[in-house]
């Protein structure tokens, strides 16, 4: 099972960046996928969360209007458009696949906002 991330960059505030994950090893449509970032010295914080079909959509708070979680599951791929980038966007960004007890994480992209 792998779950790879690319996209991460540099990029100056107000930019915008798209991630993409693919995944493999794995039913990838049976599995809510999901964006999380991680600052060091702090825990992942869940950024987002898609369903199976693409249904459902949650953000947290801070990132409602700014970013886009959507999945392609022909290509076994979830991507996390962001938009309107600020410096406190920078952080290690993760990919999570989760079904009931079963779940695989990314190793992460580095996206850091700056000027």
């Amino acid at each position: 099972v792998t779950l790879v991330e690319s996209g991460g960059g540099l990029v100056q505030p107000g930019g915008s960046l798209r991630l993409s994950c693919v995944a493999s090893g794995f039913t990838f449509s049976d599995y809510a996928m999901s964006w999380y970032r991680q600052v060091p010295g702090k825990v992942h914080e869940l950024i987002g969360t898609i369903t199976t079909t693409s249904v459902s959509r949650y953000y947290v708070e801070s990132v409602k209007g700014r970013f886009t979680i959507t999945r392609d599951n022909a290509k076994n791929t979830v991507y996390l458009q962001m938009n309107s980038l600020k410096s406190e966007d920078t952080a290690v960004y993760l990919c999570n696949a989760r079904r009931s007890i079963s779940e695989y994480w990314g190793q992460g992209t580095q996206v850091t906002v700056s000027s």
